[in-house]
């Protein structure tokens, strides 16, 4: 598969996540023609509401606020990778119209904050890891592929002070790995003058044996084909990391951002021999990116 066969579906898998969340809430849309970011009662389109309400969450009644973009980033070719590949990122999120304006970070999750009250929003959260070719890289000669992964879960953020944003993800894995991943890290969001803002914070992250074994463990069969010692990748610590970005808001409706994220590979997966010996257990990533966001209104 080549980098733009990779960029094509993980855009497909965003857009149908999409579709498929929308028509989870209604079948039918009417199109006005005027549409805003910021005025409950200017939105894209109308959506009637479901036929059951979910326990022990709110009702979906209302207007909600959808941000959609585009990024691209210069990042590793594969993760532990010494070498860098440019790649076209989507980016994609609902929240309740009217909440506090939503900062995202470069590494979070796709996700629908259906729980979002005053600062504490949680929801659904969905990952694409795009699969590894091992024909692609020198460096995996001998170990197989990895097919893709769809990672299934669930985030909560808070929000303690305006200015600093808390968040937790746990995902679980199915196809490329069949593991569990959990994501934490924290912002703090400064803005320097009307419509410029900055934000930096650590990260870090954990993962079962089941997502990191796939990656980074080398049974007899590859290290037998790869020239690499045999090694078994256990679960626990999988990197932390520290990040930053800037973002300037052109309008309500359009924002543009540029990042940097450093990563460090530790535990099991740092003390890969794929790692060691042919890879780097630093990881940095360098992108920018532009979203649109839009309300729409459920009945």
């Amino acid at each position: 598969m080549t980098y733009p066969d990779e960029a094509a579906l993980r855009l497909t898998v965003t857009a149908r996540l999409t579709t498929a969340v929308l028509a989870a809430l209604g079948t039918t849309l009417t199109i006005p023609q005027s549409a805003s970011a910021q005025t409950a009662a200017k939105t894209a389109f109308t959506l009637p509401a479901p036929p059951f309400d979910l326990p022990m969450l709110p009702s979906p009644t209302g207007n909600w606020t959808v941000m959609v973009g585009i990024g691209g980033q210069y990042m590793p070719d594969f993760v532990g990778s010494k070498n860098g590949k440019f790649m076209p990122i989507p980016i994609f999120s609902i929240r309740r119209a009217g909440s506090i304006d939503q900062f995202r970070g470069p590494r979070d999750s796709a996700s629908i904050a259906l729980l979002d009250v005053g600062n504490f929003r949680a929801g659904p959260a969905f990952k694409y890891v795009a699969a590894r070719k091992a024909d692609k890289y020198a460096e995996l000669t001998g170990l197989g592929d990895v097919k893709a992964a769809y990672e299934l879960g669930g985030f909560v953020e808070y929000y303690p002070v305006d200015w600093l944003r808390l968040r937790g993800e746990l995902r679980h894995g199915i196809g490329g790995h069949t593991g569990a991943v959990a994501d934490v890290s924290a912002d703090v969001i400064v803005p320097l003058i009307q419509r410029l803002t900055i934000s930096a914070g650590p990260r870090f992250t954990w993962k079962s044996s089941k997502a990191t074994a796939p990656y980074f463990g080398v049974d007899a069969a590859q290290a037998l084909a790869s020239g690499l010692p045999m090694y078994d990748a256990k679960s626990g610590a999988h990197s932390v990391g520290f990040g930053s970005q800037i973002s300037y808001r052109i309008n309500p409706q359009w924002e543009v951002h540029a990042y940097v994220e450093y990563e460090k590979l530790l535990g099991d997966a740092a003390d890969s021999p794929l790692v060691k010996l042919r890879g780097s257990s630093n990881q940095t990533t360098v992108g920018l990116g532009a979203s649109y966001s839009f309300d729409f209104r459920i009945r």
